[in-house]
């Protein structure tokens, strides 16, 4: 007989991605508005490698984090796990924390997160590495992707947003007025930010973490209807990871930041492929997906870590695209006898 993990390694390693991004969170905790955004990363991803120092599989970064800001992370073309023969191989992508700016200053919206995608030996990447910092994103939830299905006409980035609006509308059944557009509070999106409220939509601001806001649509209870920005582009590849599972979906094109960005990246890519509008099936091919996340601080996606008394309670969500499964996981942690693996010591060590 066939073992499980055999024929399906996704089931047997899932839940040590949500244990890197718990012992993450767990970690990070210590930083929660001490103002070093960089300290708090630094902690998160010694507590990732941590984790899969123990863990055998052939895991490969290709959708690494702190390039924008050479700030600690764990970057493009790293390995996690021991990688022993016979190991399954898998491509990561992750940003240890989703919310570098927020949890230093102790402020919503900061999580841990990860996402992977099984492939076989000698199989391309299944993840798209985008090589611009940023990228143009609009993230809508399943009702809508249903709604096109039947025939509505399709979302496009390009379309005017009471076009956009409407058919958002008409495909939840609500009117205009009644809907909830989400968007990073950046200069750059002032003329959105306007356009909106010209529409007569609702609007709620972030200051960071678009991972979190792009897959708020997809969730039933977090009351966001639409997600628009410009954020990062390695966030999109996270994000699409998670549609997959929820059966949502994202359209995203890479946005240079100057010409000297665009000239860079036109050294890399097609100037078809930088004009190009992806999808989630684009950016995370194949069936295999998992995603997985924990809450830093309070999100629409995830409750923060609570501290009371010897306890630390952590909330996670861990997803599967094959199976559609969703997972939330409430963790209660005795801080008395409670260790996590971190690589800068080679051993377990208290919270």
């Amino acid at each position: 007989m066939t073992s499980l993990s055999a024929t399906d390694p996704e089931r047997t390693i899932e839940f040590e991605f949500v244990r890197a991004t718990e012992n993450a969170a767990l970690n990070v905790i210590h930083w929660l508005g001490r103002g070093e955004k960089e300290s708090a990363d630094a902690a998160a991803c010694d507590a990732i490698y941590g984790v899969f120092d123990l863990v055998d599989i052939a895991g490969e970064v290709v959708i690494g984090e702190g390039i924008k800001d050479n700030a600690p992370g764990i970057f493009l073309g790293e390995q996690l796990g021991t990688w022993r023969p016979g190991s399954p191989r898998f491509d990561i992508a992750l940003d240890p924390v989703d919310g570098t700016t927020n949890t230093a200053y102790g402020l919503p919206n900061a999580i841990s997160v990860m996402a992977a995608s099984e492939r076989g030996e000698g199989e391309e990447h299944a993840m798209k590495n985008l090589p611009t910092f940023y990228a143009t994103k609009m993230a809508y939830g399943p009702d809508v992707v249903r709604a096109i299905r039947d025939g509505m006409a399709p979302l496009q980035l390009d379309d005017p947003l009471d076009l956009t609006l409407g058919k958002v509308a008409q495909a939840l059944g609500k009117r205009v007025p009644e809907l909830v557009v989400m968007t990073l509070n950046r200069p750059r999106h002032a003329e959105f930010i306007a356009q909106v409220r010209k529409c007569g939509a609702a609007l709620r601001l972030i200051s960071d973490g678009d991972v979190t806001a792009a897959v708020s649509p997809s969730l039933a209870d977090s009351g966001v209807d639409l997600f628009y920005g410009i954020g990062g582009s390695p966030e999109g590849i996270l994000t699409a990871a998670a549609l997959k599972a929820l059966g949502g979906e994202m359209l995203l094109r890479m946005w240079p930041r100057d010409d000297a960005e665009r000239a860079a990246v036109l050294k890399e890519i097609s100037a078809e492929d930088l004009a190009r509008v992806w999808t989630i099936d684009e950016l995370v091919r194949g069936q295999s997906a998992i995603f997985c996340a924990t809450g830093i601080s309070d999100s629409p996606l995830l409750p923060g870590v609570r501290i009371i008394g010897k306890k630390a309670i952590t909330h996670s969500i861990l997803m599967r695209a094959k199976s559609r499964t969703v997972r939330y996981i409430r963790a209660v942690h005795d801080l008395e006898t409670k260790t996590i693996h971190l690589r800068s010591v080679r051993k377990e060590a208290k919270i």
